[in-house]
């Protein structure tokens, strides 16, 4: 019968556990998600989001965030981030970018929503990029793949609680059309003399009238003389 020594069972008991953890564990998300009320349909919810720099060679410059269904971006306003970084809104996310960070540097950044959606998690596919050019997708919605997208998971609504209404994004005015007779005022002034700043006429007016009269005199000298021979 042949024995197995207590350190080499160990030995196998260590690897066979480790294999398992591995083969357990879900690939981790480069960037994170959490938020202070992880709870569907709560109100003014404070996501914090930490996106983790990856490069050797050059810094995050931007975070692009294509949001979940039942998150509109009208819904979406800016917390914290790093300096200079400023948010913009697109139809279908948001975008927070600004000053490369330094090399090695992650980007934190938080998003105030009015509202989470009644889910029981929520995705939020995420595009990183470097001064370099470079990005990182993690837009994979299967947590188990290389580039899985930030994803927070949602307790059950509190009793009681409902949809409020979505936002609606705001929307651009059309230039207000020039009315006719608005364009014919303006076009009777422009063919008018011009006048000097004091009320009188300007230079160029008076210049053509003493042209004129001058025209005149000759033109009635002229005939003047040709009457008198």
């Amino acid at each position: 019968m042949s024995r197995i020594t207590l350190p080499r069972l160990s030995v196998a008991v260590a690897t066979a556990a480790a294999a398992v953890a591995l083969t357990a564990v879900p690939a981790a998300a480069h960037t994170e998600v959490e938020a202070d009320k992880a709870q569907a349909l709560a109100e003014n919810v404070t996501v914090t989001f930490h996106a983790e720099a990856e490069s050797d060679s050059s810094g995050i410059k931007e975070v692009r965030v294509v949001l979940p269904e039942g998150i509109t971006p009208a819904d979406v306003s800016y917390g914290k981030g790093p300096a200079g970084w400023k948010f913009t809104a697109d139809k279908d996310g948001y975008t927070v970018g600004g000053k490369e960070l330094k090399t090695g540097v992650s980007a934190e950044y938080s998003v105030v929503v009015r509202q989470l959606p009644d889910a029981k998690e929520v995705a939020f596919k995420t595009l990183q990029t470097y001064g370099d050019g470079h990005v990182d997708r993690w837009i994979e919605l299967d947590e188990n793949g290389e580039n899985p997208a930030p994803t927070l998971t949602l307790k059950a609504a509190a009793p009681g609680a409902k949809p409020v209404t979505p936002t609606t994004s705001p929307t651009l005015e059309a230039p207000t059309p020039v009315a006719e007779e608005t364009l014919a005022t303006a076009t009777a002034q422009a063919a008018a003399p011009a006048k000097d700043d004091d009320g009188g006429l300007s230079t160029g007016a008076w210049t053509g009238i003493g042209a004129g009269l001058l025209v005149a005199v000759v033109f009635a000298v002229r005939r003047r003389g040709g009457a008198e021979g």
